[in-house]
């Protein structure tokens, strides 16, 4: 994963961003190298902001739910516009105080009067309107209750042709140095004009595309499941999600571990929804180069299902994070070759110093938090790779 050019990113955050449009571009960027400074304004280096999924829960607008907190490993005061590629807004209620925010306006104005990147979603773009970046007929694309501000600041609306459904949305749009998205759902293929934006090559060894299958049910881990899933997707693998109750079209529900405070575990919270890509009895595990088992208390249901276990195969490669990793138990590849794990069950050597490890074609990692390590290690295995 080694890149031959330093880049970094600002990451501007505050109190009820989206978690999904927060992780999801963080962690794919760490996981190739790329330097992220997380800040918000009157917080430093160390103090949290709390994040939120945004979704649509049966009412007639998207639910906010509280899941868990971000902690900023920079400080507001101490940033240099110039020291930067790229400034990534994430969608979310903060951005309407940021927008009001001074110090916050001229920051964003300053990326645009550099001509460095400005990556915006959902609701994020206010911070375009607020800044003048959108004069002159810049197109922009947002969630859909934007557009009449996004015209009024002189941006020209762009919106996905044949869409009838925001979760059919797969494109964002890019005008010279503003790229912009309607929100989460369309993530992989906006990191993906994300990373050619910064110059990155996406390359692999394999001839054929890599394709990859998510083994997931009902509370799958949030970020364990949404993170990989939607990285791969920027990397041009042929990705799918599937369970064994449930067809394609439908959702699973997911779940945040939030380690709040005095606790001695961490909470358990419900997520954003996932959408099933496949239906389980069309999937042929010889359609695929890999399987990949995320976290959460899913993995308690696909081991009880023995055509689940089966689909694990030892010419395979083979991924799994946190609880994830109960299939390895079920399916005996702990007793390949005494492989090293992030667990200690069945046969396998337990390697504590390191939250991901690596061992041939096997990929495990400890927890959500490991993820960055998690992806160098999975698009390694899979022979694809990023370079600056």
């Amino acid at each position: 994963m080694g890149s031959s050019v330093q880049r970094s990113a600002l990451l501007l955050c505050g109190d009820y961003m989206e978690a999904y449009e927060t992780i999801v571009p963080l962690y794919i960027l760490q996981s190739f190298g790329v330097s992220v400074h997380c800040v918000s304004p009157d917080r430093t280096a160390g103090e949290r902001c709390v994040m939120a999924a945004h979704d649509f829960t049966g009412l007639e607008l998207y639910t906010e739910l509280v899941v868990d907190q971000l902690t900023l490993n920079y400080s507001f005061d101490d940033v240099t516009p110039d020291s930067y590629d790229v400034i990534i807004i994430p969608g979310g209620r903060f951005t309407e105080i940021l927008s009001a925010d001074e110090r916050c306006v001229d920051l964003v104005a300053r990326f645009a009067e550099l001509k460095k990147l400005i990556f915006t979603s959902c609701h994020s773009q206010v911070m375009l309107m607020a800044a003048g970046a959108l004069a002159g007929g810049v197109k922009c694309t947002a969630f859909e209750s934007m557009k009449p501000l996004i015209e009024l600041s002189g941006g020209a609306w762009w919106q996905q042709p044949g869409i009838r459904s925001m979760f059919e949305i797969t494109d964002c749009v890019r005008d010279g140095n503003l790229v912009s998205m309607v929100g989460w759902p369309t993530l992989g293929h906006g990191v993906r004009v994300l990373l050619e934006c910064l110059g990155g090559q996406v390359s692999s060894l394999e001839e054929n595309q890599a394709s990859v299958l998510f083994l997931i049910g009902d509370y799958v881990e949030d970020y364990g499941i949404n993170v990989p899933f939607r990285a791969l997707q920027a990397l041009g693998c042929k990705v799918d999600a599937v369970t064994p109750n449930k067809k394609k079209g439908e959702m699973c529900a997911t779940l945040v571990y939030d380690l709040e405070e005095g606790r001695q575990l961490p909470a358990e919270k419900r997520g954003h929804n996932f959408l099933v890509t496949a239906s389980w009895d069309d999937v042929c595990v010889d359609d695929y180069g890999c399987v990949v088992v995320p976290g959460g208390r899913s993995p308690e249901l696909l081991v009880m299902n023995p055509k689940a276990v089966a689909l694990v195969k030892k010419d395979k490669v083979f991924a799994a994070i946190g609880q994830g990793k109960l299939l390895l138990a079920a399916t005996g590849v702990l007793k390949w070759k005494g492989m090293k794990v992030m667990v200690k069950v069945a046969e396998g050597e337990v390697v504590v110093s390191k939250g991901c490890v690596t061992d041939g074609k096997l990929v495990t990692a400890a927890s959500a938090s490991d993820l960055p390590a998690f992806l160098s290690g999975l698009s390694t295995a899979l022979g694809v790779s990023v370079m600056f």
